[in-house]
């Protein structure tokens, strides 16, 4: 081949890979396309409606016997809403479990202002927990948990994540904080928020689980039970 033709053939080999090569612009465009839209705003009123169907159902049938279509059906919602809001049985469980703690004791409860005294915010979280455990929700799914204990531990300790020992982590940074501003002196938060919630629980707790108490003490027995615990908590833990 002569130097001429040579010439000739690279130059039309270049143009071939030329026009076969994707512009910059193309690939430009190509990176920079916008990513796709976000699906509509998930709606709260029938996160709630989930939530409720789903601690009705849990209580009334036990966790096995709730389907996600029947909690569907009780919050008067598709299954697809459902899952959209919820992605399985266990986180919607979960945030069952979750949302009935919340009801008695909410988050402020633990996060007291620096005007609020902390016998003021002990009485609230008391008879809160008070209020939470000896309710007939709590007690029926005390016994749904107990009754799932060796079939389905897993379910047992999303329980206690979600319920139980979230309170329980609120209180240990509660106690924590009164320990540094000087409010009491709690060289354990962990033990003494046990201390304080063992004692709130009462007496009748257990009677309760077993049914031989089908009624609680009255509002004036019960609020002196609470103030008698939180009395004796800073009597132990006071500077």
């Amino acid at each position: 081949m002569t130097f001429e033709k040579l010439g000739v053939y690279i130059t039309e080999l270049t143009g071939i890979v030329r026009a076969s090569t994707p512009s910059v612009q193309h690939l430009t465009m190509t990176r920079t396309a916008p990513p796709a839209s976000p699906g509509r705003p998930k709606d709260p009123a029938k996160r709630e409606a989930i939530l409720d169907a789903a601690k009705r159902l849990f209580l009334q049938k036990g966790y096995d016997g709730s389907s996600m279509d029947a909690i569907a059906a009780e919050a008067g919602v598709s299954k697809l809403t459902v899952y959209s809001h919820f992605t399985d049985k266990e986180t919607l469980f979960a945030a069952a479990v979750k949302s009935k703690c919340e009801e008695q004791l909410p988050q402020p409860f633990f996060e007291p202002t620096s005007s609020t005294s902390i016998r003021s915010t002990l009485l609230n979280i008391g008879r809160g927990f008070h209020g939470l455990v000896n309710s007939s929700e709590s007690i029926e799914l005390h016994r749904v948990m107990v009754a799932q204990a060796n079939v389905n531990p897993k379910l047992s300790q999303l329980f206690m994540d979600a319920g139980p020992q979230r309170v329980m982590r609120e209180m240990e940074r509660l106690l924590l904080q009164a320990d540094q501003n000087g409010q009491l002196q709690v060289s354990d938060p962990a033990r003494a928020a046990g201390h304080f919630f063992c004692m709130i629980k009462g007496k009748n707790n257990f009677r309760l689980l077993l049914g031989c108490s089908p009624d609680l003490a009255d509002e004036d027995e019960i609020e002196a039970h609470v103030q008698d615990v939180v009395e004796m908590f800073l009597r132990a833990y006071s500077r």
